[in-house]
């Protein structure tokens, strides 16, 4: 479908790209040979309680289904989808100057990075909440409200988006989550500094994000919030980090999530650039699809379900993203568990309990509708569970090992990792447990995402 290109899409067409000329430092081919390798850490205690997980996974999807569609008017929306609960994978970012450490959460479901931000100046008390002191850093600098750069957030409702009275406006944000949770602050930008892949330190300027003096609720503070300083938004926008960095290193990122059921959990790691170690595998390839009304995520096309080499009777529609925007399936890494489209999932769980030899709980834990005993055919289960495979648009299949999609619920049970989204509001949703053991690769610029176990799977 052709969408009128009237002056309003012209605007947003030049702010995104007075953007990417003012703000990204301009690619160089030999700094595209190298990449930034960022270790992922998971906080958590492996295995998360059955209700641990499931809350959390409910309130992000909560979060990602209500970012559906809210634009209000015609510029280039941020939505952030980050709710943090039991599969969150952080990276650490040094920012200003002299540097000061932060832990960020992950997310593929967002594009804003913003970081928890203290007004204080000197002899500060460390607060486990608050990761960034601006006032301590010489590089520091708020956007201003008239700035190109400030079209590209929400901005507060109850206040002026600028001040016409003040020559130095600064330009402010606000983001609200579905569960009621806030965080606000100043558009800002600062220097950041990473270690490349050639041994160089180097220092990028200026890395845009938000400088969050409040934040309130449980997707943004708390427990759930997991010792988190702020976010790292990888999503599709223009302003997300990977999008930033992408004119120095190339517009694609991968990511390997090892398997955190082993102990010691082997370390993650975040990669930005196109010379990273998925370059040397051999990738299978799907391609990324656009959701005009949901443009920050990652989305793919599944053409097929199969369960031990037999194609099930799903329809295509399942899988489709309607007129709305809803529907569809995305990639996302701070959701735990996958969550599938009823119809779909309800074939796929009728599947398994007749296929599954291994005997069934007698009472099934709590959100979970296929609960195994593993006691007794515990010492090789992979042998007695089904083979459960997506067929992917562009011909290429993803078929993960049933660890991926089966969780240690308790001692001796194993239950199915799946959940059904009963909503028609709703989109398939990926999780970080089903991509455990394989890099994948967000292709920005030849909009495909490329996935492979090699140099990622133990063995």
């Amino acid at each position: 479908m052709l969408m009128a290109f009237n002056s309003s899409h012209l605007s947003v067409f030049f702010t995104f790209l007075f953007f990417l000329l003012a703000f990204v430092i301009p690619h160089s081919s030999s700094a595209a040979d190298h990449f930034l390798k960022l270790p992922l850490l998971h906080k958590n205690h492996y295995p998360p309680s059955s209700p641990e997980s499931l809350s959390a996974d409910n309130r992000r999807l909560s979060t990602l289904f209500s970012a559906i569609g809210k634009r209000s008017h015609a510029q280039l929306p941020l939505h952030s989808a980050a709710s943090f609960g039991s599969g969150q994978y952080l990276v650490s970012l040094h920012l200003g100057t002299p540097p000061q450490r932060l832990l960020l959460v992950a997310d593929t479901g967002s594009d804003l990075t913003w970081v928890s931000c203290s007004a204080c100046r000197s002899n500060c008390t460390p607060r486990a909440a608050v990761s960034f002191f601006p006032r301590q850093s010489a590089t520091f600098s708020p956007h201003h409200c008239f700035s190109p750069a400030c079209t590209l957030i929400p901005h507060p409702r109850k206040t002026p988006h600028c001040n016409h009275t003040r020559l130095h406006s600064t330009c402010r944000y606000e983001y609200s989550y579905s569960d009621g949770s806030v965080t606000s602050g100043f558009f800002s930008h600062e220097t950041t500094a990473f270690n490349t892949s050639a041994g160089k330190l180097l220092k990028f300027r200026p890395l845009s994000f938000g400088c969050g003096f409040s934040n309130s609720g449980p997707s943004v503070s708390g427990p759930s919030f997991n010792g988190a300083n702020g976010v790292m938004g990888l999503g599709r926008g223009p302003i997300s980090f990977s999008s930033q960095l992408g004119r120095q290193f190339g517009h694609k990122f991968s990511y390997c999530l090892m398997d955190y059921t082993l102990s010691p959990p082997p370390t993650s790691y975040l990669l930005i650039g196109g010379g990273s170690a998925a370059a040397k595998a051999k990738l299978s390839y799907t391609p990324l699809l656009q959701n005009p009304l949901s443009p920050t995520f990652y989305y793919i096309g599944i053409e097929n379900v199969i369960v031990n080499g037999t194609k099930l009777p799903i329809s295509p529609s399942v899988w489709a993203i309607d007129e709305s925007g809803n529907g569809g399936t995305v990639v996302d890494s701070g959701t735990t568990l996958t969550f599938l489209a009823e119809p779909a999932y309800k074939k796929i769980l009728a599947v398994f309990e007749r296929l599954v030899k291994l005997p069934t709980l007698s009472e099934p834990i709590p959100g979970f509708d296929l609960c195994l005993n593993v006691s007794n055919g515990g010492g090789s289960p992979g042998t007695s569970l089904p083979q459960l495979s997506f067929q992917l648009a562009g011909g290429s299949v993803f078929s993960p090992p049933p660890r991926n999609y089966f969780i240690d619920a308790a001692e001796d049970v194993k239950c199915l990792a799946l959940q059904p989204v009963a909503s028609a509001a709703g989109f398939s949703v990926i999780g970080n447990l089903m991509q455990q053991g394989y890099t994948f690769e967000f292709d920005k610029d030849r909009a495909r995402l490329g996935f492979t176990r090699r140099g990622c799977a133990v063995p």
